[in-house]
């Protein structure tokens, strides 16, 4: 059983050792990304990553997900340490995590864990709590012999904390009961919302997307003079965000839905349904990109995943390049073996080449080329009204 700690971790934040599997066919640089990203989650959950360690293994191993070696590696650094807790890149099997504990005598935290930690530190409004509540009842089920022990809410940390109850009982029957009832509770809840989103009239509907910590709620804010929450934060936008725009007279509705994010929980997915269905019935997708980001590439592939999952994919989808402020030219090889430097100009013309429809370079911050960005929205919605509105015999 693993020990537990107790401390206020407002004043020391806890320290995490960060471990990653690199199965065949995935380099060292892409895994080195992953990593980068789960210890962006970790210090976004509010804790500090003292040490990472990696494995190349054709497959996890079965029982332990890496090698007895590098677990006595891993243990020797956090007896040496004295860390808190330990974060796996990818989901762990109940038997894994209780090994994996049972071994290191810390806390064991997979990306799933990890993700739904931070979900539940940032759900605000009664849906997103219900939702982060489901996910983790639905996560902790099959875990239940290894769990119960860290359900006390007043232990608190990363990883055990909860939007909802104090405390989750230690009965299979009650955790089944409570999640038939909050997934009664999203059913009303989404009947709610389809009600709203009549009401809401014919206007045209545009939803921004992207990935998480790309600058959507600046642009949200930027657009709709709002004011939705701005962090550099991993999901810090966690409720869909609705306001009325109107750019030279022409009314339409824009939302901010949640960021997406690589080795996203499916269950996560799931139960987060009610507020992606704004991406669903949007009539519009402003796809935002952060291009300072070196794998921005990658990104906009995991959005174009989910929108596909989604069923959205097939809808008007404006690129919006942000952050051109901060667009560092990475440098490229030839087949010559020249070594040149991508500059902002020869990714705009390479992306024109690959794609048919024109991409926007922003900077939000900056204001940089918001005009240029608002027309080409204006015109889109304009094409769109006309043709919804098309048997009124007006066209504007």
């Amino acid at each position: 059983m693993a020990k537990e700690k107790s401390y206020d971790t407002a004043i020391k934040p806890e320290t995490a050792v960060l471990v990653s599997v690199i199965p065949q066919g995935v380099s060292e640089i892409k895994a080195q990304e992953y990593l980068e990203e789960l210890q962006f989650l970790v210090e976004t959950a509010g804790g500090v990553t003292k040490g990472i360690f990696t494995q190349k293994l054709t497959n996890p191993d079965r029982a332990t997900f890496v090698g007895t070696g590098k677990l006595e590696e891993i243990k020797g650094f956090i007896d040496a340490e004295e860390i808190d807790m330990v974060v796996f890149d990818d989901e762990l099997s109940p038997s894994q995590l209780r090994n994996i504990e049972k071994f290191f005598q810390v806390k064991v935290l997979d990306r799933s864990n990890l993700i739904l930690d931070i979900f539940a530190k940032h759900a605000k409004t009664a849906q997103a709590k219900t939702q982060v509540e489901l996910a983790q009842l639905q996560y902790m089920l099959p875990r239940l012999t290894r769990l119960w022990t860290h359900l006390e809410r007043q232990r608190g940390g990363i990883g055990m904390r909860g939007p909802g109850e104090s405390q989750i009982e230690s009965d299979r029957r009650i955790i089944l009961n409570k999640i038939t009832l909050f997934k009664e509770r999203l059913d009303l809840i989404d009947k709610q919302n389809e009600t709203q989103r009549k009401n809401r009239g014919e206007m045209i509907r545009v939803a921004l997307v992207g990935y998480t910590n790309v600058g959507k709620s600046t642009i949200m804010n930027l657009i709709s003079k709002s004011d939705v929450l701005i962090e550099n934060k991993l999901f810090a936008t966690l409720d869909t965000t609705v306001r009325k725009v109107v750019i030279d007279n022409l009314p339409f509705l824009l939302s901010d839905t949640v960021g997406f994010i690589r080795k996203l929980p499916h269950h996560l997915v799931e139960c987060f349904k009610s507020t992606l269905d704004e991406v669903r019935e949007a009539d519009v997708l402003i796809h935002v990109v952060d291009i300072s980001h070196p794998n921005f590439e990658d990104h906009i592939q995991a959005v174009n995943e989910t929108l596909k999952d989604l069923d959205a994919l097939d809808k008007p989808i404006i690129t919006v390049f942000n952050k051109i402020d901060a667009y560092k030219a990475p440098i490229e090889e030839t087949e010559d073996g020249e070594e040149i430097k991508v500059t902002l100009e020869d990714f705009k013309n390479s992306w024109m080449a690959k794609n048919s429809d024109p991409a926007i370079f922003i900077s939000a911050t900056d204001k940089v080329n918001v005009e240029e960005f608002k027309q080409k929205l204006y015109d889109t919605v304009v094409e769109l009204h006309n043709e919804r509105f098309s048997y009124l015999g007006y066209k504007l």
